[in-house]
């Protein structure tokens, strides 16, 4: 895993929308007033990002007194309390859109992950993610994929060989492409080839490479695949299913047998989720003429 620096990610959140100074709030909420704000679930929601959550209102204003009620993974109901925040009502009213942002987008990716594991419930197949992450965002993405009870696929083209149909083309055929691979990785890196079609499949088994992906296959011709890939060794090759894989085809996949089934909407479509700050002390809040 490469270094990543979240104090940056988010020191970078903050300049985008602080800029020079919070002008509704400095002209707004009177200098010292404290108070106390709740972040709660709007919606059924799989929570993560706390961790990003907490480094934005520590960056905003290192007095603030943070309450985080659940941890990563845990599922919240509508009306349900995700953390509370005391002090500076200014600090916290400033901090609000920037910590919810996080909140709100990685609660989507765990919230989207877990309808796709509890799909797959009963079956040996696991949900993995890709690549499809945005930029600068993948750790904190893949880590709410595994907050929603996923598993991440590489972290990058640096961690993993993935041989596909462009390398394929690149090198002149899949024995020429897997035999560069070995000629070079001294790393031991794990091999994936990708395959269209059964033909490709019987090669990759040959080629003995760790696991194979089977691209855009009808759940019939993945049950072939798994069951040639099982009759050819007592180890076979991890099976990876791909392509076409959303929330009502992803059953039939899963129970054709294959180990892993990879599904770009994790992170590239999930939808955020619904939170909310709402202060509920401070101010008028809670006093009689509130």
């Amino acid at each position: 895993m490469l270094p990543f620096d979240l104090d940056a990610l988010v020191a970078r959140a903050l300049a985008e929308d602080v800029g020079s100074g919070d002008v509704t709030t400095r002209w707004t909420v009177p200098p010292g007033m404290a108070g106390v704000a709740e972040i709660r679930a709007k919606a059924p929601v799989v929570v993560a990002g706390l961790g990003p959550a907490r480094r934005v209102f520590e960056a905003v204003d290192p007095g603030l007194d943070l309450e985080i009620e659940v941890a990563d993974g845990a599922a919240r109901a509508p009306g349900e309390r995700v953390l509370t925040v005391r002090g500076s009502l200014a600090s916290i009213l400033t901090a609000e859109r920037t910590a919810l942002n996080f909140l709100g987008r990685l609660s989507g990716v765990a919230t989207l992950t877990r309808r796709f594991v509890e799909a797959v419930g009963g079956t040996s197949a696991r949900v993995i993610d890709t690549r499809k992450t945005t930029p600068g965002w993948r750790e904190l993405e893949k880590a709410a994929v595994r907050a929603g009870g996923g598993t991440n696929h590489r972290m990058g083209l640096h961690d993993m060989v993935l041989v596909k149909e462009n390398h394929i083309a690149a090198a002149g055929g899949v024995r020429e492409a897997i035999a560069g691979v070995r000629a070079n990785n001294t790393r031991g890196l794990e091999v994936e080839i990708e395959v269209r079609s059964l033909d490709e499949l019987e090669v990759a088994l040959d080629l003995g490479v760790e696991r194979v992906l089977l691209d855009n296959m009808s759940p019939d011709l993945l049950r072939e695949a798994v069951q040639r890939a099982r009759a050819r060794s007592a180890s076979p090759p991890l099976l990876e299913a791909s392509g076409n894989v959303d929330l009502d085809t992803i059953a039939d996949v899963a129970a054709s047998g294959v180990d892993l089934i990879s599904v770009g909407a994790l992170t590239h479509s999930a939808p955020v989720a619904d939170l909310s700050l709402r202060v509920v002390e401070g101010g008028g809040v809670g006093s009689p003429s509130a």
